[in-house]
């Protein structure tokens, strides 16, 4: 199972503002669209939480969380969702946040989608947990391209 990791960052690696993106930046929600459609995506609470509205369509949308949630498929355990995914014969997932989703499959990941955004926000309260210098060393990058004068998307896969 290719297990892949999608986010936007500030140049400091901040990905959250007070449960939110802290920005808008039209092109990188295109992407992320085009990206994750028709796949398998696991988020956290509160980024299911934060959601405009609920599931984002044409995806199968998980929640890992410490509890049980009624309306949406959700897990307790990462081993149990990824068993679970293994089962139905899933072939790539897609982890879109939140900050402790992202920690718990790194180590798992075979790519990483990063948006760099060229905005500087106050606030920011939430960040990707590993550095792009810590991403570098441990992943090659595959393909790059400008989205636009805001946003930069880069693809890096698993080095080895």
């Amino acid at each position: 199972m290719r297990i892949q990791l999608i986010w936007a960052q500030d140049k400091y690696g901040g990905i959250g503002k007070k449960g939110k993106l802290p920005w808008h930046v039209s092109d990188d929600l295109k992407n992320f669209k085009k990206i994750t459609k028709n796949h398998t995506i696991i988020m956290g609470r509160l980024t299911w939480e934060s959601l405009p509205f609920k599931p984002l369509p044409n995806r199968r949308n998980i929640v890992l969380s410490s509890k049980k949630f009624i309306d949406t498929e959700s897990y307790t355990s990462t081993e149990k969702c990824i068993k679970n995914l293994h089962t139905d014969n899933i072939k790539t997932i897609f982890v879109i946040g939140g900050s402790s989703v992202y920690k718990e499959f790194f180590e798992l990941a075979t790519d990483l989608h990063i948006t760099l955004i060229n905005q500087q926000v106050d606030g920011i309260d939430c960040f990707f947990p590993k550095s792009l210098d810590h991403i570098k060393k441990h992943f090659k990058l595959f393909f790059q391209k400008k989205l636009n004068r805001e946003a930069n998307y880069m693809h890096f896969k698993k080095d080895g």
